[in-house]
C-alpha cells in the first residue's frame, strides 16, 4: 500500500508506504512454531509512515516555501543592534531568549547598513527580529519585526516575548505575525 500525498505545486509523492516482505524471512532464516506444531515462515510487515526521513523535510520545506511555523522554525529569531555599543545588550536578550528554550541569533556584521541588516534577516527567514538600541536598552525591551512586511511591531520586553514564544510553541499557531505581536492593539489570538 503506497500513500501519495501532493506538493504545494500539485505534483505527486509516494510519501508513506505498507508492504508485505516475504523475501527477509528466507534471508534470515525465520520461523514460527504454528498451532499445529510444525514450523512456518513468517511474513514481515515493513511500514514507514512518513516515508523517509528525507522525504518528509523535502514535503515540508516545500509545502512552507522556507516560511517555517514559528513552533518547527531553524531561525525562530535573531537580535540586531542597531550599533556596536549596543552588542552587549543583544547579547544579553539573545542569551534570555536561549535560555528559555527557543533559538536566537545576533547579526554583528559592521559592514551592513541597518536596513540590510533587517533585510538579510528577512530573506533568511527569520520568524521575528528584534532590533535594539539606547531607547530599548534603557527599558529592556526589543523592537520588534517580522519576516514578511516591514511594519515594526512595536517594544516588548523580553519577558513578555518569551511568554508570547511559549504560547506559539505549544498552540502552534499558523499566524504568528498577526496573532502574537499585531500591528495595532486589536490582535487577538482564537
Amino acid at each position: 500500500i503506497d500513500i501519495t500525498i501532493t506538493d504545494a505545486l500539485k505534483r505527486p509523492f509516494q510519501c508513506a508506504t505498507i508492504q508485505l516482505d516475504f523475501q527477509l524471512p528466507i534471508r534470515f532464516n525465520l520461523h514460527y512454531d504454528s498451532v499445529s506444531g510444525e514450523k512456518k515462515r513468517p511474513v514481515i510487515i515493513h511500514r514507514a509512515i512518513l516515508g523517509s526521513v528525507e522525504r518528509m523535510i523535502a514535503i515540508l520545506t516545500e509545502s512552507y516555501g522556507g516560511k517555517w511555523p514559528f513552533w518547527l522554525s531553524p531561525r525562530q529569531s535573531i537580535v540586531v543592534p542597531v550599533g556596536p555599543m549596543f552588542e552587549e545588550y543583544a547579547q544579553k536578550v539573545c542569551n534570555e531568549i536561549h535560555s528559555a528554550g527557543f533559538i536566537c541569533d545576533m547579526d554583528v556584521d559592521q559592514g551592513d547598513t541597518m536596513k540590510k541588516k533587517i533585510r538579510n534577516a528577512q530573506v533568511a527567514q527569520y520568524n521575528y527580529i528584534f532590533v535594539v538600541g539606547e531607547r530599548e536598552k534603557t527599558s529592556n525591551t526589543v523592537n520588534v519585526r517580522t519576516r514578511d512586511d516591514n511594519a515594526v511591531r512595536g517594544e516588548f520586553s523580553i519577558a513578555d516575548v518569551i511568554s508570547k514564544f511559549k504560547i506559539l510553541k505549544e498552540k502552534r499557531i499558523p499566524d504568528t505575525e498577526e496573532c502574537i505581536f499585531p500591528k495595532n492593539s486589536t490582535g487577538e489570538c482564537e
